[in-house]
């Protein structure tokens, strides 16, 4: 109970029970309220700063929940990589090499999506960091998948067209040598006639008489048929198409023109002494995507494995060329 208060009169002399008008009763309760509003205030920030509010807590868990999802998903777009790392393993060293392509370049497979500025939306976030690792490699994900499917369908047409592919590849000698004796110089460094010094042979001689038929090695279309009295003389070029041309130089005569389509055995022109050449032979030379590779690694057709196998004891001798 309140204690009762007391106020000394000067008049009578005497101390009279303090009383309270309505003014100050109400700036009493006024100031009491006031009072236990602050301290509630305080007492709640306080409570919500060491504890956190319900709301705030719920969306902790949310975020956590959340961090846990991205873990996971970043495990599964891991493993997701890996198979498509096996798939363009698969396509580049087993699919494309059976039926002669070329690998896909990694730079190609691991090209970048988007500029520098693709995530800036993901920034300014708490957890930024996982957020816009997960969506780099989903969108890293999606282009190797788009690159994947085209190259398999790639390997499907070329699939389709295997038999025709496989007839246009060279694969026979381009004059008839059965015993392996018109084999006169090789692929590689080899001593120049003229000049005595080793040059790179970029293909193969088959010393022959003027006049001896020479063979297109496979199905393709006559790109150029070249009259000319110096380097490689009078030159036929044929495309087969799969990226594989075939040159035959230092010919005689012609017998097909530029534009003609060939199949592979056809008689096209004759061997020949023209150009810069010692004796009548044939220069017989293969390029695979423009560039020069061995000619004897395409005899297939021709030589059984014996003769395969002395072809190229034959190729590691030293020798001179025809021109």
């Amino acid at each position: 109970m309140a204690k009762t208060k007391y106020r000394y009169n000067p008049k009578t002399l005497e101390y009279e029970k303090l009383k309270l008008n309505a003014k100050a009763w109400t700036l009493k309760i006024v100031s009491y309220l006031s009072t236990s509003l602050v301290f509630s205030i305080i007492f709640v920030i306080i409570f919500f700063y060491l504890f956190g509010s319900p709301k705030e807590k719920m969306l902790e868990r949310e975020v956590k929940q959340y961090e846990l999802q991205y873990q996971y998903l970043n495990k599964k777009l891991a493993q997701i990589e890996s198979v498509l790392e096996d798939m363009a393993d698969r396509d580049d060293n087993i699919y494309r090499i059976i039926f002669e392509a070329e690998p896909i370049p990694s730079e190609v497979r691991k090209a970048g999506y988007g500029g520098v500025n693709r995530y800036a939306r993901l920034q300014g976030y708490e957890n930024e960091d996982i957020i816009m690792e997960s969506n780099r490699k989903l969108d890293e994900i999606t282009s190797q998948v788009y690159i994947q499917s085209i190259s398999f369908d790639e390997v499907y047409e070329m699939a389709r067209n295997k038999a025709k592919m496989l007839t246009c590849i060279p694969a026979i000698q381009p004059v008839s040598n059965k015993d392996l004796k018109r084999l006169s110089s090789f692929f590689g460094y080899r001593l120049d006639p003229f000049y005595k010094v080793r040059k790179f042979h970029k293909g193969v001689d088959f010393s022959a008489p003027t006049g001896t038929e020479i063979y297109s090695t496979g199905d393709g279309v006559v790109v150029e048929a070249k009259k000319s009295r110096r380097n490689y003389g009078n030159t036929l070029l044929i495309d087969h198409g799969y990226g594989y041309k075939t040159m035959y130089a230092h010919i005689h005569e012609f017998k097909v023109k530029k534009g003609e389509r060939v199949r592979r055995g056809q008689v096209i022109a004759t061997v020949g002494n023209t150009g810069k050449s010692t004796a009548p032979h044939l220069h017989y030379e293969i390029h695979k995507n423009d560039k020069a590779v061995n000619p004897i690694h395409y005899f297939f057709n021709d030589l059984t494995p014996a003769q395969y196998d002395e072809v190229l004891l034959l190729s590691q001798r030293p020798s001179q060329t025809m021109d």
